[in-house]
């Protein structure tokens, strides 16, 4: 115990000062304050060096007064529908890593599918205490997006386009194509869709844009669309399990294939083929969308849509335009990738139809 009016040998008399790691790490104070703070453009080599710096000295940046100066908050706001589903948890996994290392707070807003969609958009991100914010399969309309802006709110969107936001999306209609040329190009003729309810104004049309997609894949080739094997699901393992299994317990009118919106509901289909007896790949073909970690277990054939890229991308393109860079809106499209497993392979009868 340290002697009375001593002081303890575990806390510094006179805590490090900006200069002090600017010293140590040979540069100036502005490059110091730029590496901490994540604002402005620094190499690499000199942000190491200053937070090499600022680790040895115990320099801990003080962001309540950072934001006085600033009149920044360092806090950005998050909304979307869902935080329990995986594609939503895995983008937010990326934008909250991309927070992180920038130094940025998180505020998060869950719809809960539409229950809290008003309360948010005309209260909870208008606050004044956020920087900016991410809008997640949010459709915003002109008018939503232009509140936004007014409040002094800057944002980008996941999903699909928004008029005066940059945005980070995939294509979802050439997606839900590609995945059906591909059960097509193997011979499949009797094709079956899994997907989810058409989303309506609220939210970026991923369902509808994917059913498209195989549509008109079918219609190209020539291949008849059969309504019953347009199911819908609610994007659930077993939601879909259970529909996948009426679909093909008839063995007189079964499809060949399935391609599944997104690879839980594939999983799900697996798994009602399985338990009816069914070979996969040998009965039945199944492709997915998203590279959801379960389509392994399954040697699942799916297309990777890169979810936690596309929340990093969305925070990189949000912290240019905060720090006066890229101000002009852009629609990325982000790649998404084939990875073929063992689930998909040639039909027992590729003439059937």
């Amino acid at each position: 115990m340290a002697a009375p009016g001593r002081p303890r040998d575990d806390i510094p008399v006179n805590p490090p000062r900006l200069q002090d790691v600017a010293a140590r790490a040979g540069v100036s104070t502005a490059t110091v304050s730029r590496a901490l703070s994540g604002n402005g453009q620094v190499s690499p080599r000199a942000r190491a060096r200053v937070q090499q710096a600022a680790q040895e000295l115990g320099f801990v940046v003080s962001y309540h007064a950072s934001s006085l100066a600033s009149g920044r908050s360092r806090n950005i706001g998050v909304a979307l529908p869902y935080v329990d589903r995986w594609y939503f948890s895995t983008v937010l996994e990326g934008v909250a890593g991309a927070l992180m290392e920038a130094g940025y707070d998180l505020s998060l807003y869950n719809f809960e599918g539409d229950r809290y969609r008003e309360t948010v958009l005309t209260d909870f991100l208008l606050r004044k205490r956020l920087d900016a914010a991410v809008a997640v399969s949010l459709q915003l309309d002109p008018a939503e997006t232009e509140q936004l802006f007014s409040a002094g709110i800057p944002l980008v969107g996941v999903g699909g386009p928004l008029v005066g936001a940059s945005t980070i999306s995939i294509d979802d209609l050439d997606v839900g194509r590609r995945a059906t040329e591909h059960l097509i190009g193997l011979g499949h003729r009797r094709i079956a869709h899994l997907g989810g309810a058409e989303e309506g104004r609220r939210y970026f049309p991923m369902s509808n844009d994917r059913r498209t997609g195989y549509e008109q894949a079918m219609t190209k080739a020539g291949l008849p669309i059969e309504p019953t094997w347009s199911l819908i699901a609610d994007y659930t393992f077993t939601d879909a399990y259970q529909r996948a299994k009426n679909l093909l317990a008839d063995p007189t009118d079964r499809p060949t294939a399935i391609f599944a919106a997104s690879d839980e509901m594939a999983a799900g289909a697996i798994l009602a083929a399985r338990d009816l007896e069914l070979t996969v790949p040998g009965d039945l073909s199944v492709i997915g969308i998203d590279a959801h970690p379960i389509g392994e277990a399954f040697g699942l054939t799916t297309i990777d849509q890169h979810a936690r890229q596309q929340g990093v991308h969305a925070i990189r393109r949000l912290l240019q335009h905060l720090t006066g860079q890229n101000t002009e809106p852009t629609n990325e499209i982000v790649p998404a990738n084939f990875v073929v497993r063992s689930s998909t392979g040639t039909p027992a009868n590729p003439t059937a139809i």
